[in-house]
């Protein structure tokens, strides 16, 4: 008996160029990525096309011969879409849809979809808060946009992910919304300032409880890493945190904050934030800017590894390709490769080899948690530092922080206010640059290493 949720499935084909033999391998890699997200977004793949050719065709992306013959197994197959993997130009997606010969307002119309679209449906199924769903769409109305003629007529189906009929919105046509966007330029624009307006806000509230957090002088400690790799789970496992982890990509959107104290006793704050992916559309990337932001400011990037990938050189690269684009690149950090427990030792060796630098754990396991722990430890301990401060009588409210979020070691009343030497993390006495004031501590002057 057919059950209601294979009777509505997607049926995909999934299309990719690659620009030599050479690269087959990774074109591979891609596609199986691009169909975990299909699978993600509830989609079954039937069948997957790898074109080489110097370059993507400018008006359909694998060429018109190429392009007909997918349109003819993806009609034989009964497919209901088919997915591509890059983004493509709004003409390009115009011509593949003319090649279709359909109408793309058809009930029965063969999509044309590409990766971006594409996970830009994963998002709006996965964002549950009121800032994630409003930068979801953000990022699908700054899509939509150059694609309102032609290609995206779709795209007016937008509408809530409870919307749709019995079987809810098909895929590429999702939205976090529970009203239908109209392709109309001036309701697009009303849209658009009303979403950033309420971003706003949202970002307002979010950041009166970073800076609340900040208070308590804990060092941030934010969790990235490519989708999937494990972040929640060692969230979970080195705080309890009880994030529900699901085996499929982008299943965290929302960041988690938990407090974790330190074999030294120590305590921190670690974020999970949104997993990073091949290809992020940069719509995501400036949508969620404002939820990476704290990322930029922490203290230590703990960067999850999957271990068990083949080479998992190619999504560390894109990591920090992503923290290089939000200007988090120059934030310190540790590579935690996660889990090893599916590896051998052969190919475990391998990789210690490689990254010598990396802490080799399982989060699901339980393995090698210790060890990352004092790895945290050793290097909170030594990005500490020394500075002096000159703080007005008037500004009680500095001399107080200053004690919530440091050491204070020493403190004198002088003609100009209070003089104080504090110890803290480099990035919590930066914070109070325009009071700092050259000092000589014991030993002569050679030894100050105020706040960088």
């Amino acid at each position: 008996m057919t059950t209601q949720n294979e009777a509505t499935s997607e049926r995909v084909v999934l299309v990719g160029v690659v620009r030599s033999q050479a690269e087959l391998d990774a074109g591979n890699e891609s596609l199986d990525e691009l169909a975990q997200l299909a699978g993600t977004a509830g989609a079954e793949i039937v069948d997957r096309f790898i074109q080489v050719r110097t370059t993507p065709d400018p008006a359909t992306y694998v060429g018109k011969g190429k392009a007909l013959e997918i349109v003819e197994v993806a009609r034989d197959l009964k497919a209901t879409a088919i997915i591509f993997d890059d983004e493509l130009a709004p003409s390009q997606g115009r011509n593949l849809e003319d090649v279709a010969g359909v109408n793309p307002l058809a009930p029965d119309a063969l999509k044309i979809i590409d990766r971006t679209g594409l996970i830009l449906d994963v998002f709006a199924q996965h964002a549950h808060s009121a800032e994630g769903k409003l930068q979801v769409e953000l990022a699908q109305i700054n899509y939509m946009v150059p694609r309102l003629r032609g290609w995206g007529e779709v795209m007016s189906r937008i509408g809530g992910s409870g919307g749709g009929g019995a079987s809810g919105p098909s895929l590429g046509t999702r939205g976090p919304g529970e009203t239908k966007l109209e392709i109309d330029r001036r309701a697009i624009a009303r849209r658009l300032k009303k979403v950033k307006e309420e971003l706003k806000e949202v970002e307002r509230t979010r950041k009166v409880k970073n800076r609340q957090r900040e208070r308590t002088g804990a060092p941030q400690i934010s969790l990235v890493g490519y989708t999937n790799a494990g972040k929640s789970t060692l969230l979970n496992a080195l705080t309890d945190a009880g994030v529900l982890v699901e085996n499929k990509l982008f299943s965290t959107l929302d960041p988690v904050s938990r407090k974790l104290a330190l074999p030294d006793g120590r305590p921190v704050v670690l974020t999970d934030t949104v997993g990073f992916v091949r290809k992020l559309p940069h719509q995501l990337v400036e949508a969620f800017k404002s939820t990476l932001e704290q990322t930029i400011h922490a203290d230590l990037l703990l960067h999850v590894i999957d271990g068990s990938q083949a080479d998992p050189a190619d999504h560390m690269e894109a990591v920090n390709e992503v923290l290089g684009q939000i200007g988090a690149g120059q934030v310190p950090r540790i590579l935690a490769m996660n889990q090893v427990d599916r590896i051998g030792p052969e190919a475990a060796a391998g990789l210690a080899a490689r990254y010598p630098d990396a802490i080799f754990v399982s989060a699901l396991k339980g393995q090698g948690l210790d060890g990352l722990l004092d790895a945290i430890s050793r290097h909170l301990a030594a990005s500490q530092t020394i500075a002096e401060y000159v703080v007005p009588f008037d500004r009680g409210d500095i001399r107080s922080q200053l004690h919530e979020l440091g050491e204070v070691l020493e403190e004198a009343g002088a003609e100009e206010g209070w003089r104080l030497m504090v110890k803290a993390p480099r990035s919590v006495l930066g914070k109070f640059g325009e009071f700092v004031a050259p000092f000589t501590p014991p030993g002569g002057p050679e030894n100050g290493n105020g706040p960088e």
